[in-house]
């Protein structure tokens, strides 16, 4: 007989393969966007980095890295518990990003191919990354005895309509955020190999340079494209996605601070060192970035973590659902009142920054 307390139970489409994670506002989105828009954009202003940038992605330095080793070759039961529930999350998460990246990349190659040749190969050389890594992300969670129906997948979930300009925002994030995550794991997991539980560590060092180059090439694209850096729309704008995705990151992090424990990392250090040096990053291109290292900004994210607590509390009690609706109501209104007066904290303006080292 299974131990339901180390063998954690998911709900099955079919037995092996896991029902996708409920859509919420923490989890991983899926985009489309305007194609002919990004079809008909001229890239001539930055052509010359962007090309560069092709000939990277040509030369796909990581072909032969995804490849599995003998260590993965045994039995993984011993993680078990809340920490085996945790990684499957973790797994299932980055999947599904990695999955929603590959799809958007893909489609754009398709739409692009024709009409921009040059966007059309780089987009697709990216969806060939993303593929990779969602491949052995999902082969990862078969040794749990589950994997996710990429297909299933593609069909299920609903589809964000972003402009294009707001999708370079959004993806230029994602792939640089993704860069810290997997470096400072992969840092600290080198400086400490008795917290490496499982061996797909060992592999992002390499997995997070597909990352940073995917960052730059949104980097350079968004130079193309100078119109959507230059206003005062774009500082608003910019500050919304910086503030959206930080805020996404910490509050799901702490939520799951188990599994970061479990590689000897305080989920808070963790997010805190993650977001100032993404925020760093983004100086260098976006027109303003947010102050994170005022101690504010980290306050009024814990009182959200709090609210987000007392909610979870609230979900789980046998009240009824109207009863509920009124008793996370005023955990609702603080959630957001601490993240308008994040938005409304005066920003830091990057342009000083761009093209000094920091």
């Amino acid at each position: 007989m299974v131990d339901s307390l180390k063998k954690p139970g998911f709900e099955e489409i079919r037995p092996g393969v896991k029902v996708p994670a409920k859509e919420t506002i923490l989890t991983p989105r899926f985009y489309t966007t305007d194609f002919d828009a990004v079809a008909e954009m001229d890239i001539s202003p930055n052509e010359d980095e962007l090309q560069a940038i092709l000939e990277e992605f040509r030369v796909d330095y990581n072909r032969h890295h995804f490849v599995r080793t003998t260590e993965f070759e045994q039995s993984w039961d011993h993680i078990d518990g809340e920490t085996r529930q945790l990684f499957i999350e973790f797994l299932e998460r980055s999947c599904t990003a990695e999955f929603s990246g590959f799809l958007l990349y893909k489609e754009l190659a398709r739409k692009l191919k024709d009409k921009n040749p040059v966007l059309a190969e780089c987009f697709s050389l990216m969806s060939r990354d993303e593929a990779r890594h969602a491949g052995f992300l999902n082969k990862a969670m078969s040794d749990f005895n589950l994997q996710l129906d990429l297909g299933f997948l593609t069909k299920s979930r609903s589809y964000t309509f972003f402009k294009p300009k707001f999708i370079f925002y959004a993806t230029y994030l994602s792939e640089k955020i993704g860069y810290w995550r997997y470096i400072t794991i992969y840092r600290h997991l080198e400086a400490h190999p008795e917290d490496r539980i499982y061996p797909i560590f060992r592999f992002f060092e390499n997995w997070c340079q597909d990352e940073n180059r995917h960052g730059d090439f949104f980097d350079a694209m968004m130079r193309s494209q100078p119109q959507i850096l230059n206003d005062w729309k774009a500082k608003l704008w910019c500050r919304f996605f910086l503030l959206s995705v930080f805020a996404t990151m910490y509050l799901n992090d702490i939520q799951r601070s188990g599994f970061y424990k479990a590689l000897g990392l305080d989920a808070r250090e963790y997010d805190i060192h993650v977001i100032n040096k993404t925020n760093e990053s983004t100086a260098k291109v976006f027109p303003v970035v947010l102050d994170v290292e005022n101690p504010i900004f980290y306050q009024r994210l814990d009182q959200c973590v709090q609210n987000n607590a007392k909610l979870t509390a609230i979900v789980s009690a046998n009240t009824p659902k109207f009863v509920q609706f009124f008793q996370k109501l005023p955990y609702y209104t603080s959630n957001a009142w601490q993240l308008l007066q994040l938005y409304f904290m005066k920003p830091i303006e990057a342009a000083p920054l761009q093209g000094t080292a920091r």
